[in-house]
């Protein structure tokens, strides 16, 4: 019997030993899915807020950060072919999809999407081992020999014809994840791209403190601070915090600063009114000025009061807003259309939702077979493809995993 060993019980490890074990036929294959945690599916749990945002209408190779878009485009032409939104719906999953394209079970639970996986698995005969810590992985002649630690703490070996490795990277180590897919990676002889914390908060060198749990819409854009190249611009809502920046339109960008590829001095200026030109906008401001007293009652229905302070400040103005030039009004348009927050680095890898880097895509086949070790893939967030936000890292790693739990399946045949 065909042995297909699955390292990792997440979101594209559950979709390999799934998908395997569908395609074999009956009695063939034994599957098994090794995880540390004491339950699989720990991350995919706290996805969209609990709300499992498991794929998005508009997937394009624009929304992925990776060092080699080329080697990306056939890599998502096949997981977009695996369709894994038709795949869940064979498996009884009924979805929603929201005004932005992202897709949720209808139920709103990632709750229902882990346990659907988990009664199919059960049913197909899937063996679940959690607690487990993979310690080694090696290969031999016969396939490959994996050294573990039980719940026990007591060595476990175990041969497999097949190996997918469905380990995650360093994001989200609260989630039970170490590091070690992409580590193992590396000492497989794969090339990496350098790991960064993706989708995650970013830290300014001077915090404004005081602005802390305001939130204001606006568009945010990622400048490098060397040139003023305005490299990328998000629309959404800024958080602002004790340390610097969030929001999804903050995490969005957080993805262009990989090392090696990102700005050496990014910087992020927001527009916190970007329907108006700043001359619309210094206009507007003009004509506040003889209806409302003092910057306090100057942001009245425009910004929260904090907000408007700090920016009124940031511009040099005094606090009465009645006894200023009307040269004043250009000057704090401009500070309001392109307010700068210099200084930035990423938040660390608890804060990440995934991870930037990892194996370069050129080293796996289109079906995620790492090239020159047979039976051998690497699926989901361990490879160097990190999505934006709105479910298309879920998209990545369930499509990944069903296209090589489905070539694991097949190998059998091919060595008769």
């Amino acid at each position: 019997m065909q042995q297909i060993v699955i390292l990792g019980g997440g979101a594209a490890g559950l979709a390999a030993a799934l998908a395997a074990a569908q395609s074999a036929p009956a009695g063939a294959v034994r599957v098994t899915v090794l995880d540390r945690n004491p339950r699989c599916g720990k991350k995919l749990l706290a996805t969209g807020n609990g709300r499992c945002n498991l794929d998005n209408t508009g997937i394009v190779p624009e929304q992925y950060f990776t060092a080699d878009p080329a080697a990306l485009r056939p890599l998502l032409a096949a997981v977009d072919a695996a369709a894994p939104l038709e795949w869940f719906a064979a498996l009884g999953l009924y979805t929603r999809t929201d005004e932005a394209g992202r897709v949720y079970p209808y139920s709103n639970q990632a709750a229902d999407v882990l346990a659907l996986l988990e009664g199919h698995l059960a049913r197909l005969g899937v063996e679940v081992r959690t607690g487990c810590t993979v310690q080694t992985l090696s290969q031999n002649r016969s396939g490959y020999t994996i050294l573990c630690e039980d719940a026990e703490g007591q060595d476990q070996t175990l041969r497999a014809d097949a190996v997918i490795c469905a380990m995650g990277g360093n994001a989200g180590p609260q989630f039970g994840t170490d590091g070690f897919g992409t580590r193992f990676a590396a000492q497989c002889g794969g090339r990496m791209a350098p790991l960064y914390p993706c989708l995650t908060a970013l830290q300014c060198a001077r915090p404004r403190k005081s602005l802390a749990g305001i939130r204001a819409k606006g568009c945010a854009s990622l400048l490098d601070g060397t040139d003023g190249r305005v490299l990328a611009r998000e629309m959404g809502e800024v958080q602002f915090t004790d340390y610097g920046l969030s929001g999804i339109c903050i995490m969005q960008l957080s993805g262009l600063l990989a090392p090696g590829r990102g700005p050496k001095q990014p910087v992020v200026a927001l527009d916190l009114f970007p329907a108006l030109s700043e001359a619309e906008l210094s206009t507007l401001f003009a004509r506040r000025a003889g209806l409302l007293g003092g910057a306090a009652e100057f942001w009245l229905g425009l910004l929260p009061a904090k907000l408007g302070r700090a920016l009124w400040a940031d511009a040099g103005l005094p606090e009465d807003a009645r006894a200023l030039p009307a040269s004043a009004w250009p000057k704090l348009a401009a500070a309001a259309k392109c307010w700068r927050f210099e200084g930035l680095t990423p938040c660390g890898w608890k804060q990440a939702q995934t991870t930037g880097g990892g194996l370069l895509l050129d080293e796996v086949e289109d079906d995620f077979q790492f090239k020159g070790c047979p039976g051998l893939y690497f699926v989901g967030e361990t490879l160097d493809c990190a999505g934006s936000c709105g479910g298309y890292n879920l998209h990545w790693a369930f499509g990944s995993g069903i296209i090589a739990g489905r070539a694991a399946a097949k190998l059998r045949k091919k060595k008769k």
